[in-house]
C-alpha cells in the first residue's frame, strides 16, 4: 500500500504508533506533538543534561554544573515560516539560565540551534499581556548577538 492511499483515519492511527515507539525509545515523553519532546532529547543528549520531569516549572534540562536550560523547538514549513517560540513563561521569576532553542525545516533538518543566556531574552522578547508570557522570535539582531551561542554543530552531531 502507498501512503497517498491511507485514510485519515490510517494516518492518525499510523501518528499514535509512532509516537508510541518513540515514547518506548525514550525520545519523546508525552503522547503530545512530538517536536516539543524530541528537541529536549536531542539538546539533553547533546549538552549531556538531565532531563526534569515534564511538571518541573520554567526548565526543562540541567547541566552537571548546576545550569538550568529550557528548550524549544520550532519547525518551520513553506507554508509557516514563523521562527516564533512558543511562549516564554514567569521569564521574571529566572527559573532557568538559558534557553536552548532549535530550529528545525519541513523535514525535521536543523536550520538554528542557539544557547541563548537568560537576561538576553529580555532585549529580544516581547512582553504579552494576553498570554501573560514574554514571546520570541528567532529572526534579526538575535542571530548576530555575540552572547548567542550558534550549537547547530553540536545539535547534528548529536544526530548521529
Amino acid at each position: 500500500m502507498q501512503i497517498q492511499d491511507l485514510t485519515v483515519t490510517s494516518f492518525l492511527q499510523l501518528q499514535a504508533s509512532i509516537t508510541s515507539e518513540l515514547r518506548s525509545r525514550g525520545v519523546v515523553r508525552t503522547h503530545n506533538n512530538p517536536l516539543g519532546d524530541y528537541t529536549e532529547w536531542l539538546v539533553a543528549r547533546a549538552l549531556n543534561l538531565k532531563l526534569q520531569a515534564s511538571s518541573t516549572a520554567g526548565y526543562d534540562g540541567i547541566g552537571r554544573d548546576g545550569l538550568r536550560v529550557q528548550i524549544k523547538g520550532r519547525r518551520t514549513t513553506p507554508n509557516s515560516s514563523s521562527r516564533q517560540l512558543s511562549a516564554i513563561r514567569k521569564y521574571d521569576e529566572k527559573d532557568f539560565d538559558a534557553l536552548v532553542a532549535v530550529i528545525y525545516d519541513e523535514a525535521f533538518n536543523i536550520i538554528d540551534a542557539l544557547l541563548i543566556p537568560h537576561g538576553v531574552i529580555r532585549d529580544y522578547a516581547v512582553y504579552r499581556a494576553h498570554v501573560n508570557a514574554h514571546i520570541l522570535i528567532l529572526k534579526g539582531a538575535i542571530l548576530k548577538d555575540p552572547r548567542v551561542q550558534c550549537i547547530k554543530s553540536k545539535i547534528v552531531e548529536s544526530m548521529l
